[in-house]
Formats: C-alpha cells, sequence, structure tokens
C-alpha cells in the first residue's frame, strides 16, 4: 500500500473535538443565529460551514423543522426541477477480507455464498436489466485480491459493449474499495461515471472498533481515498455514511468536514452524497445505540439539501417505498429502482430476498416500472440522463452550471427525452399515457429558454418516430 504525499501522516480533516462540541447540548441556538443561518441557505447558493450545519443540527423545535423541510423543498426544485435520476446497483463480487461488524459480506461470515462473477455472467445480468429500461448502473465489488484495478476496468469495459434490442447502459459507476492513484487511473480510463466511497463513520475511534481487521481498518487509507481518485483524474466522485454506527449529527458534520475538505482543496465537492441506514444481514453484530428515527433521516436529508445545495442526495432501496416516497421531497435527487443485491439476482426468476447471497435487508423490491409509476403519478420526472458524463460536464464543470442553476437547461430536458425513450421502448399504453401527460406539463410549466423549449418538442418527436439518445 502506498503512503501517497505521506497521508498517513497528514491530520485528519475530521475534527472530533470541535464536532462534538458543535453538536453538544450545551450548544442550543438561538433565533437570531437560526434565522441567519436559513437566510444564507435559502439562497441555495453555497456550501455551509460546519458551525452554520450544527445551527440547523441542534434546532429541534417543531416550527423550525417544519421551516427547514419547506426550504430543502424549495432548494431541490429550484436546483433539480421535479426530475428523480434513477440506476441500478449491480453486484459483481462478494468476496471480502474485511471484518466489518455491520456487513453480510465481512471475512468470518461462513453463512454466506460467496461468488465472483464472470464476464459471461455479467453480460446475462446488463442484458436483463437493459431489458427493463435501465441506463445508468453503479457496480459494487467486495474488498479481495480478486478484485483488483484491473478486474474493475474489464468488467467496466465489459458492460459498456453489452447491447440490448432497445439499446445499452449508458453510464457505469463504481462502488468499490480504495485504490492507489496508480490504480484509480487504470478504472479511470475504462470510462467510469462516478467512483464511490463511503467511510462508513467519520467518528475514528467507533470507525476502529467496527473495523478490527483487513484493509478496511485503516481509517486514514479510506478517508483519503477520494483524493487520490482525484489525483488520478477523476473528479466525479460520490461519499457516504452509514447511519446507525454512531451519533447521527456527528455523521452529518463528518460528510459536511469531507465536502469542504474537497471543495478546498480540489475546487470541487462531491457529486453525490448517501446516508445508508443500517439495517439486517447475515451474522452482523448489531448497533442499536444509534439507530436513526424516520423523521431522522428526514431531518438529515433535508439538512443536507440546505448544506451542499448543487449536490445529488441519493436514497436507496433499503429504505421502504412509503419511507422514499415521503422524503422524495425533502432534497433527494437519485433513486435506485428494481433493485436487486444478490450476485445473479436480476436473471433469478424467484425474485425473494436471499440473505445468503446478499449484504443487507432492502425494503422496497418494487420493479423498476412500479417505481416510475409511483414517481409519475406523484409529480416527479424519472431521469435516465447521463449527458453531463458524457459532454465532460463534471467536477468543476458540473459546479459551474449546477450552481448558478443553469441545469435546468441541461438536465429538466434530458430527464424528458429519456423518459420519452422509456415510454416508447417498454411502457404499456397506460403508462405512456401517464408519461407524456406528465412531460406536456413539464415541458409548459418549467422554467425553460424558449429555444431550449422548441428543441425540446423538436427532439421529442424525433424520438417518437425512432430516434435515440438524444440530448442537450
Amino acid at each position: 500500500m502506498e503512503t501517497w504525499k505521506d497521508e498517513v501522516l497528514e491530520q485528519s480533516f475530521v475534527n472530533i473535538d470541535l464536532i462534538e462540541k458543535l453538536i453538544s447540548n450545551e450548544n442550543m441556538p438561538s433565533d437570531e443565529e437560526f434565522n441567519k443561518v436559513m437566510e444564507k441557505a435559502g439562497l441555495g447558493k453555497d456550501t455551509l460551514t460546519l458551525e452554520e450545519v450544527a445551527v440547523l443540527l441542534n434546532s429541534s423545535q417543531k416550527e423550525r423543522v417544519e421551516r427547514i423541510f419547506e426550504t430543502a423543498k424549495e432548494i431541490k426544485e429550484r436546483v433539480y426541477g421535479h426530475r428523480v435520476v434513477l440506476f441500478a446497483p449491480l453486484y459483481l463480487g462478494n468476496k471480502c477480507m474485511n471484518l466489518c461488524t455491520y456487513c453480510g459480506f465481512k471475512a468470518t461470515n461462513t453463512e454466506i455464498d460467496r461468488l465472483t462473477l464472470d464476464l459471461d455472467q455479467i453480460d446475462a445480468e446488463v442484458n436483463t436489466l437493459i431489458g427493463q429500461g435501465h441506463k445508468r448502473l453503479i457496480l459494487v465489488y467486495g474488498t479481495h485480491p480478486d478484485y483488483t484495478a484491473e478486474y474493475i476496468a474489464k468488467t467496466v469495459k465489459k458492460t459498456y459493449t453489452v447491447k440490448g434490442e432497445n439499446g445499452e447502459i449508458r453510464r457505469v459507476n463504481i462502488n468499490a474499495a480504495p485504490m492507489s492513484v496508480e490504480d484509480f487511473k487504470k478504472i479511470g480510463d475504462s470510462g467510469i461515471g462516478t467512483y464511490q466511497i463511503f467511510q462508513e463513520t467519520y467518528h475514528e475511534p467507533t470507525y476502529n472498533r467496527v473495523h478490527p481487521k483487513g484493509e478496511k481498518a485503516n481509517f486514514k487509507w479510506r478517508l483519503f481515498g477520494l483524493d487520490r481518485a482525484m489525483e488520478a483524474g477523476i473528479d466525479d466522485v460520490g461519499i457516504g455514511a452509514l447511519f446507525g454506527l454512531y451519533n447521527w449529527k456527528f455523521e452529518v458534520l463528518g460528510l459536511m468536514s469531507h465536502v469542504r475538505h474537497l471543495e478546498e482543496r480540489y475546487g470541487v465537492g462531491p457529486h453525490t452524497i448517501s446516508f445508508p441506514r443500517l439495517t439486517e444481514a447475515t451474522g452482523i453484530v448489531r448497533h442499536e445505540d444509534y439507530r436513526v428515527k424516520d423523521d431522522e433521516l428526514k431531518r438529515i436529508i433535508a439538512i443536507l439539501r440546505l448544506a451542499v445545495p448543487y449536490t445529488g442526495l441519493i436514497l436507496t432501496a433499503r429504505e421502504s417505498a412509503k419511507m422514499r416516497r415521503e422524503c422524495m421531497d425533502l432534497g433527494v435527487s437519485q433513486i435506485d429502482a428494481g433493485t436487486q443485491i444478490e450476485l445473479q439476482g436480476y436473471t433469478k426468476k424467484e425474485k425473494e430476498q436471499d440473505l445468503a447471497r446478499e449484504q443487507f435487508t432492502i425494503g422496497d423490491s418494487r420493479s423498476l416500472l412500479e417505481v416510475m409509476q409511483d414517481l409519475m403519478e406523484n409529480g416527479f420526472v424519472p431521469s435516465f440522463c447521463t449527458a453531463c458524463y458524457r459532454l465532460g460536464r463534471t467536477g468543476e464543470h458540473f459546479m459551474e452550471f449546477s450552481k448558478p442553476g443553469f441545469i435546468h437547461n441541461f438536465c429538466s430536458p434530458n430527464a424528458y427525452l429519456t423518459l420519452a425513450e422509456y415510454l416508447e421502448d417498454y411502457a404499456e399504453e397506460e403508462t405512456r399515457e401517464t408519461g407524456y401527460k406528465l412531460i406536456k406539463k413539464e415541458v409548459e410549466t418549467a422554467p425553460l429558454d424558449e429555444r431550449v423549449k422548441k428543441d425540446v418538442i423538436e427532439k421529442l418527436e424525433k424520438i417518437k418516430n425512432g430516434e435515440r439518445d438524444l440530448y442537450f
């Protein structure tokens, strides 16, 4: 393992003492402090400081929480419109050398079946996903010597080569172990989108306790993993914490410490933030002391939307359909749909969960079509857009577009076009009617430039006439 810029000696950017002080019961904000932070947050332009986020975290009064929720809804609509980006996770290997106490994949769990997909098995899984209508995948790997940078790059390239009856996967993201700069370059050259590394918990003593052995036991190697990705030229990265291992307020400020570190060092923050809650799995140690309640998760989402308005917020199928529906307005901009986390789960006929082959319990097992219908009936536009990646609007360039709100003339139109593709290629008549009615309403009411609106209408007609992969 390389020491990259002597980072093992570099001081952690997570200041435990400061964070604990900021979230202490003695640090209750006044009305003046709360109002000042909310006025800044309401602009939806700049990342909040740790101190400002702490003011929101420490404001548990009903009227303050309601104001946070309402402002989060306003910013979500202003920055992202009504669109919700859809993707599917594809697990390629569950071998693992780590002993994470909370994970079903840990090395000592003899109850789980171990498997690594070969290229033919990957072909079958990806073909199935394309057949359902997916265009965006995130490939997930355990931490094991078999999952080298070369293997990951090979599987990414294979995924892109699979051609289905109605197209192909247009963007592949990665969730895998931290790599060296050299290995990140190999993976980056395969054409990936976002590289995700979840720190799990930013509280180092807790981290050390729940990661007793394996490569993942090195807190700083993981903490600075995305720095190495950035140095390797991967400017599109995702962060996350597993809520339920430690105090949820601490983890929010840990995530914010990571956001500000990336902004200050590289001029660009994370493209996405994820906030999964700890769920059941085989052979795990339960962590009941820090269980995050539903109302607390909603506060986490709303506060993150205020704190980092330009960043995508991902709410996974760990949550129930009901919970995901309730959280959509508060700031969530990406969700997985039709999710199977079992190895070879998409080609399996039986869709019931088999925890002997899976990492954790999922709460939303609906099909992609069911999720899309639910979104559309509630006024959200399902999006499979990948244009920003393919046109170089990533990293700092994405920030330039998204912060001023110009994204309305790119992402919203692209959402309409990718939804139209789905309606033409996969939907039954009732769903097609619902979808086009929603698109018509959006085009008429969204804050689009007149030129863009005209182009959208023209491109929609081209899609109805058989053209595909049109975007702004």
